[in-house]
């Protein structure tokens, strides 16, 4: 079989739920094919994560044209110190770049202000903190990054979607520093239990991706277990972290139903119940 072909459609929800995150513009084919083969299975509702300026533009006008799409605009942490820093390298999906500045943070960080602005988006994120992928250099310029995003879902009423990637304590402390905005959700979940225990008290929603489904995801599994039912999402993260057995090939919307089984086993729930309680939980977060 191999890595770059699709996995098959799954046996289709009897209940319709939502992927709270994926990124339509990163996989292949168009808007409406993948809408398609989300809605044969009975995945309804997707909402589309900005990570750039460019991306942030893209999910807007998507979720303009498209009702079952929601959009999420923001700088990606890592996206922060490429801005501020530069990134002579550059990434596999972006070129090489000069530092910006301050300034260069101040005027992106302002488009996405008035991009949270527009009805049709619904959350400001991905934003948060990685120390996966950016270095000591660079830890300044993502806490700035995400204290304004934080400012900017507040001040529009916005959900607030978070990436933490090695991060977990430093996104705690400055959430409840700056103050968290009402609806607040930890994409693509990646604490522990006791991590869960810590979100719950808070009142976010925690969303788990095709990794619970890993084979060395037991914390994570163990994270869901303690996490109340009523503050749990599902997405994708799509193209990445396609559920086993799939692990290694393209994700897509259409493949919720595979992640979301496996979470009803790890939470001792039926399917229908669990995707009823996800797409209301999905609702309330993003407020459609």
């Amino acid at each position: 079989m191999s890595r770059t072909e699709a996995p098959p459609l799954p046996d289709p929800l009897r209940v319709p739920v939502a992927d709270s995150h994926t990124h339509l513009d990163m996989q292949d084919g168009t808007v409406e094919e993948a809408l398609a083969r989300a809605a044969a299975v009975n995945v309804t509702t997707v909402v589309q994560v900005g990570c750039d300026v460019p991306g942030s533009h893209w999910a807007a006008e998507t979720a303009a044209a498209h009702t079952a799409v929601h959009a999420s605009v923001a700088l990606h942490p890592n996206e922060a110190p490429r801005i501020v820093h530069g990134d002579p390298g550059g990434t596999a999906r972006q070129g090489a770049r000069e530092p910006g500045g301050r300034a260069a943070l101040d005027d992106a960080l302002a488009e996405i202000d008035a991009l949270a602005a527009l009805d049709h988006v619904r959350a400001v994120g991905e934003t948060g903190l990685d120390f996966f992928r950016t270095g000591p250099e660079g830890v300044a310029a993502q806490e700035e990054s995400f204290r304004a995003h934080i400012e900017i879902a507040k001040r529009h009423g916005k959900a607030l979607v978070i990436h933490d990637r090695n991060a977990h304590a430093d996104v705690l402390r400055v959430l409840a520093d700056a103050g968290a905005p009402e609806r607040t959700v930890f994409h693509c979940y990646s604490g522990d239990a006791e991590m869960a225990r810590i979100c719950a008290a808070a009142g976010y929603f925690m969303s788990f991706a095709g990794n619970v489904t890993f084979k060395n995801a037991q914390p994570l599994r163990d994270a869901l277990a303690v996490a109340p039912t009523r503050l749990v999402l599902v997405e994708t993260d799509a193209p990445f972290l396609t559920p086993a057995p799939y692990r290694g090939r393209p994700n897509a919307p259409y493949l919720i139903p595979v992640t979301l089984r496996a979470m009803a086993a790890v939470k001792g729930l039926e399917e229908d119940a669990l995707a009823a309680a996800v797409y209301d939980n999905t609702a309330r977060a993003f407020d459609f």
